[in-house]
């Protein structure tokens, strides 16, 4: 299995390991691109799967992303693994460039900024969001009055302009990436190919003479 461990981390561990590897972002960057690489299918596949998950990763359905790039990958027939290791892109190194972009260029789309409500920061659009919905969960109950202006506002102004201003720098950079991972693949796999071959060829020329010997041995 790509992902299985021996040891399962806790989830203090993984949260921790996915703000900051213990081995560093440069050793878990090479270590992803090792599994990409390694994959079982043609280069034009993983290649496009990894293209969906980047793609994916300038959208705000945090949470949801393996699912939205497994059901990209599975329209467009890339591999399925490849574009959950694509959505890998948007980690904490990338998110502020990211979040940046779209929601700066999906404002400027819908002319968000013009109506003087815009949030003035994406952590104050969600924590506002999650309090409302929190609210109004417990207001189904009985506990105080429900909250959903707070939830109107993030969709409105946060999680519509995210989605839009994310469509076209997503597009662009998983095209990048497209044209960047499939030749990389399939060097990778020619070499492979190439360290089989030869590996193959070693062993018959091993065992060759072991086999002449026995035939010389048969005929007497």
């Amino acid at each position: 299995m790509v992902f299985k461990r021996r040891k399962p981390l806790s989830t203090v561990r993984q949260v921790r390991e996915f703000i900051y590897p213990s081995s560093g972002w440069r050793r878990a960057i090479e270590y992803f691109g090792h599994r990409l690489k390694r994959l079982p299918d043609t280069p034009h596949k993983i290649a496009l799967g990894f293209a969906c998950g980047v793609f994916v990763s300038f959208s705000p359905l945090f949470g949801l992303h393996f699912i939205y790039a497994g059901i990209l990958a599975l329209i467009v027939r890339g591999n399925l693994l490849a574009s959950f290791l694509g959505t890998l892109f948007g980690n904490p190194l990338t998110f502020p460039f990211i979040a940046g972009t779209a929601l700066g260029l999906g404002r400027k789309i819908m002319g968000a900024a013009r109506s003087g409500e815009s949030m003035h920061s994406l952590r104050e659009g969600f924590a506002g969001a999650t309090s409302g919905l929190w609210q109004s969960t417990k207001a189904m109950f009985g506990f105080g009055e429900p909250a959903w202006q707070p939830l109107g506002t993030f969709f409105w102004e946060v999680f519509v302009p995210y989605f839009v201003g994310g469509i076209l720098p997503g597009l662009a950079t998983a095209t990048a990436m497209y044209f960047l991972t499939r030749p990389l693949v399939a060097a990778y796999q020619a070499r492979r190919r190439k360290r089989l071959f030869e590996r193959a060829q070693q062993r018959i020329a091993s065992a060759a003479p072991a086999r002449k010997r026995l035939i010389e041995e048969g005929g007497r």
